[in-house]
């Protein structure tokens, strides 16, 4: 709000009109809503006092929520858009502390079940 000029319109972030607005259309929702299922039916009258009463209650809390929101708004640090993908350095870095993995062997070649001795043990 620091950057506000005068006589110049709010950015969306700023300006009141967008939670003014969607609370409205809740509240419009809602009091169409509540008039035709508070009723009763086509053979009962149209209750009117409930029907305001839900829109109000829809506008307040829809307004709160919204203002609820808008004011938990942070922008992100600008270093957390550079880069591509997860891993945004390509150096080498030890994975989980132990300092990566150690050196490789070869696999062993397993024995062929057909040797000369029948125990399967070597002389």
């Amino acid at each position: 709000m620091a950057n506000q000029m005068p006589g110049q319109p709010r950015n969306p972030r700023t300006s009141v009109k967008g939670p003014l607005m969607f609370s409205a259309f809740w509240g419009v929702v809602a009091f169409f809503g509540v008039l035709i299922f508070a009723s009763g039916g086509s053979a009962h009258s149209p209750r009117f006092d409930l029907a305001f009463t839900g829109a109000g209650i829809a506008f307040i809390v829809t307004l709160v929520i919204a203002a609820m929101l808008s004011m938990s708004y942070k922008d992100n640090a600008a270093h957390l858009g550079k880069g591509s993908g997860v891993n945004l350095s390509s150096a080498k870095r030890p994975s989980h502390g132990y300092g990566g993995p150690g050196p490789q062997t070869p696999p062993s070649t397993p024995r062929s079940a057909d040797s000369s001795n029948p125990d399967g043990e070597t002389p």
